[in-house]
């Protein structure tokens, strides 16, 4: 499939090491490394974190031809702390680089000739203006890609009205168990079970599908009328950054595979899983190891 991937591209600071990250490009790289081509909208400042994120774009075969270096912004950086369990909590820094995107008439041309299957875009990305104006003008182009939303809410980088109007623009949209609680919360009414909750924002915003991941309790997913809640696959964290990336990657790959949703949210499950058990939000893994997870046995570190 043809996907177009808009948003932060950033270097989660983890202690002392960092990592490449930032949900839309992580989700770049793994839907990449499934088969995919993949084109990444974003921007860097030509600093020195910049320039390692072209060149790490250029070692993972994604183009850099879309993604704009700002002399006025530097690249985007997240620190990042683990609990006890290895979830991250974020403290997201500005200005950034990402918050000030552009492409030229006919950059978007290259990016909508052919048209794509996929554009993903989430929540983070468009609290700067620039950066919505763009997202706003590659989703309303014509052409009949699906639109998936992955909602990835981040302490206060996000409103009420625009997570409501992204929701209403998306025909595929993915979040976890959190964010469904705060998404009540904000929009109500509070829905009494997850499915409830997927079975009435699809109804309200005409979704073709929507999946709440839970962890490693795996998710919940509907697609058109078929609901399923899959479980998850129990690993050793090293840390969660980019569990979710990877999931909506495989969601992604699988609904255009056009798997049964119970083979979509199985799939999904067991790569996230394996990105869990490894360092860094992109670690190496394959195909073959994805196959291999067992709900019994967590695998091993990668090195």
């Amino acid at each position: 499939m043809r996907i177009v991937s808009i948003g932060e591209v950033l270097w989660d600071v983890i202690g002392n090491r960092e990592y490449l990250g930032g949900a839309p490009f992580n989700f770049a790289a793994h839907a990449s490394r499934l088969g995919h081509t993949v084109s990444f909208v974003s921007a860097v400042g030509r600093d020195e974190r910049g320039g390692r994120v072209l060149a790490r774009m250029a070692e993972m075969g994604l183009s850099t031809r879309y993604v704009r270096a700002l002399e006025t912004h530097p690249t985007g950086v997240v620190t990042v702390e683990l609990d006890a369990a290895g979830q991250p909590q974020f403290t997201i820094h500005h200005p950034a680089a990402y918050d000030a995107p552009g492409l030229a008439d006919r950059d978007v041309a290259g990016l909508l000739s052919p048209k794509p299957d996929w554009i993903y875009f989430g929540t983070l990305f468009q609290m700067s203006l620039q950066a919505r104006e763009l997202t706003y003008r590659l989703i309303a182009s014509p052409g009949g890609a699906r639109l998936f939303y992955d909602v990835n809410l981040r302490k206060d980088s996000y409103q009420a009205p625009l997570v409501r109007e992204l929701m209403a623009r998306a025909q595929v949209v993915k979040l976890n168990e959190d964010e469904a609680r705060v998404i009540d919360q904000m929009l109500g009414p509070a829905w009494r079970s997850l499915g409830d909750f997927c079975r009435g924002y699809a109804h309200e915003f005409g979704w073709e599908s929507v999946c709440v991941t839970r962890g490693e309790k795996g998710c919940v997913l509907l697609v058109g009328e078929e609901y399923v809640e899959a479980s998850g696959y129990a690993v050793r964290a090293q840390d969660t950054v980019g569990a979710g990336d990877a999931f909506a990657a495989a969601f992604v790959h699988g609904l255009g595979m056009r798997w049964s949703p119970a083979a979509i949210a199985d799939f999904a499950n067991r790569l996230a899983a394996l990105v869990a058990s490894r360092p860094g939000a992109i670690p190496p893994w394959t195909l073959e190891e994805v196959r291999a997870l067992s709900k019994q046995s967590p695998p091993s570190p990668a090195g």
